[in-house]
């Protein structure tokens, strides 16, 4: 079985909030947190290992292509997956049908930064393409010096709507120069065609002690 390969994260790139110095009083309002840290985009392998304790937020144009991907790669680590599927299905019935996605979503935030907070690897798969989505997420993990990688599914482009693919060349552009790390990314990484179906497996473990 071939060795994952594993994503270390250097103490000195962990981590945690810059720009805290106080502010003056009646200076306007509080600064945005400075989440920006070096970003290294990685080559797909066929199993990779995250550090234990992780953040990976997936980023998809298509939920279903995502579903698919979560199901499979991360079959073994299922408890640490968030996506809006398994959270409807966890809440269907217990809310009203017109409210499914977005008490969905508050509560996939919400689960995914309690497990933070514990200290737990954590797996988000985001309904939409823009970085706003991603920031509440990234504050807290950045804040917590846990380790933060995107990896992004380039599929589904037919799909979508001229809106929805500027937003995907942007953001694809943006990960293939690095530029992801000023969102608080350490690592970041681009899956299309039969590159999605080649990465069979996603573990959260610490590498081995010769690695």
């Amino acid at each position: 079985m071939t060795e994952p390969r594993s994503v270390k994260i250097s103490d000195d790139e962990r981590g945690a909030w810059s720009s805290d110095r106080p502010r003056r009083e009646g200076s306007g309002p509080p600064r945005e947190p400075d989440l920006s840290t070096r970003c290294r985009v990685l080559r797909p392998a066929d199993r990779m290992r995250y550090s234990p304790g992780s953040l990976v937020i997936v980023v998809s144009p298509s939920e279903a292509e995502c579903e698919r991907f979560l199901d499979r790669a991360f079959a073994d680590e299922k408890g640490a997956v968030l996506s809006p599927r398994r959270i409807r299905t966890l809440i269907a019935g217990r809310v009203p049908d017109e409210m499914l996605d977005e008490k969905g979503a508050e509560l996939r935030v919400a689960a995914a930064l309690k497990r933070l907070e514990a200290g737990e690897s954590t797996v988000v798969a985001t309904e939409g393409l823009t970085a706003e989505e991603r920031k509440v997420l990234l504050r807290t993990a950045t804040g917590l010096r846990r380790p933060r990688h995107m990896i992004l599914l380039d599929v589904g482009r037919d799909d979508l709507d001229e809106e929805q693919r500027d937003a995907l060349n942007a953001l694809r552009t943006a990960l293939d120069i690095g530029e992801l790390g000023k969102e608080g990314f350490q690592t970041a990484m681009r899956l299309g065609g039969a590159a999605v179906g080649e990465l069979k497996r996603i573990v959260f473990r610490s590498p081995p002690k010769d690695d």
